[in-house]
């Protein structure tokens, strides 16, 4: 009998661990309940717009996943442009002519951000041949070492190895 309270103690504790764990790499939804919108179809477009704008305080998690204040208000701002009868692409373009393109998670593709767009080619590239400029000169430089060691024998030498050679 003590057995199996031991036995139920662990399982308990391994059953609130597992849910902790879990509870850690869930997503975490701000949106609080006196934020949602009545009508579904509204509050599924909001979540949708909502998840593609960037949290200027976090900068790294939608408006949808951040507890910060000023995501809050976002998320309220594009539920009222929603219920003025805003279209979704009419509520981007208020948000990001507000708050800039750094507000998008996924800016747009565009002269103003050719660099941000090309920058993971260009550092890929100039590794690419940092490396292979490596490559070529330690090359250069192993068989630049064995032809040097491959020098013909000096006479002393030449005299030692025959000595060598008829006592052997």
């Amino acid at each position: 009998m003590a057995m199996v309270g031991k036995i139920g103690r662990v399982g308990l504790k391994a059953v609130a661990a597992a849910v902790a764990f879990l509870a850690l790499f869930s997503p975490a939804l701000a949106v609080q309940p006196d934020e949602r919108l009545a009508d579904p179809a509204l509050e599924s477009r909001a979540r949708a717009l909502s998840t593609d704008l960037r949290c200027l305080v976090c900068q790294n998690q939608s408006i949808d996943d951040s507890d910060a204040p000023l995501a809050k208000d976002l998320r309220l701002l594009v539920r009222e442009r929603l219920q003025a009868g805003d279209s979704d692409t009419q509520v981007m373009s208020f948000i990001v002519d507000r708050y800039g393109e750094f507000v998008l998670l996924r800016p747009s593709f565009g002269w103003h951000t050719l660099l941000l767009w090309l920058a993971p080619v260009f550092v890929l590239a100039g590794g690419i041949a940092l490396a292979y400029r490596t490559l070529h000169r330690t090359q250069e430089r192993s068989a630049a070492t064995s032809s040097s060691d491959e020098r013909p024998l000096t006479a002393e030498e030449k005299k030692e190895l025959d000595r060598l050679m008829r006592q052997g």
